[in-house]
């Protein structure tokens, strides 16, 4: 075992990592919180459980402890590591306004939003040169729905002082294609915010493999 974990980490260290498949990457993980046992097949479970890497990453923290195999020390490494990413690229998102910078923003999305196993809705405060001044978890929902409020959207704006927001929700499902109440909701936000000064510049809505903006839909 020991001298499989050698090669594995050698292999990273002299390769990178697009060099391993998701199970030997996350095998490699979970070696550094788990030192006196075969994780490969724990990896692999996982990876099945979970659909891909990045959805073991991005699992709750209570679904990652009731998966059979995995401590609390464990947990906390693979959190870590999925906090560790996000931090990277929203600094890297944050570098510029928002509006030219646009495809880190995305990324950041995608990374903290993607794999969400329930609906959640937060917003991208901006300053007036569209500068991010705040990301806020607004409503962390059940499977199919995040209920969000104007009057506390506004409320939060003005706190913030914020000229301008993007809205920003997930689809457990997968699929990002807006919903009637996605649709309404937005207009609803976008009508009381516009009667205070405040700028909607978009809705996105975040699926597996893609994203939707209901800006470039034309329903906004």
């Amino acid at each position: 075992m020991t001298g499989h974990r050698a090669r594995l980490r050698e292999r990273f260290l002299s390769g990178g990592p697009d060099g391993l498949p998701d199970y030997e990457l996350l095998e490699l993980l979970l070696c550094l919180a788990i030192p006196r046992r075969d994780v490969k097949p724990l990896a692999k479970e996982l990876i099945t459980r979970y659909g891909s890497y990045a959805g073991v990453l991005s699992a709750d923290v209570d679904s990652l402890r009731a998966a059979p195999g995995l401590g609390d020390t464990a947990v906390a490494a693979i959190k870590t590591v999925q906090a560790s990413a996000l931090r990277l690229v929203k600094a890297g998102a944050s570098e510029k306004p928002v509006m030219s910078n646009w495809s880190r923003v995305q990324e950041y999305l995608q990374g903290a939003m993607a794999h969400i196993p329930r609906e959640q809705f937060r917003i991208l405060f901006l300053d007036r040169k569209n500068t991010l001044l705040a990301d806020v978890v607004m409503s962390d929902g059940t499977i199919d729905e995040a209920a969000v409020y104007p009057r506390e959207v506004v409320r939060r704006a003005l706190e913030l002082d914020a000229s301008a927001l993007i809205l920003v929700h997930n689809h457990p499902s997968g699929d990002p294609t807006p919903s009637r109440a996605d649709i309404a909701m937005t207009k609803n936000i976008v009508e009381t915010c516009d009667r205070i000064g405040i700028r909607v510049h978009d809705h996105i809505i975040v699926g597996r493999t893609g994203q939707a903006s209901l800006k470039d839909l034309g329903l906004m």
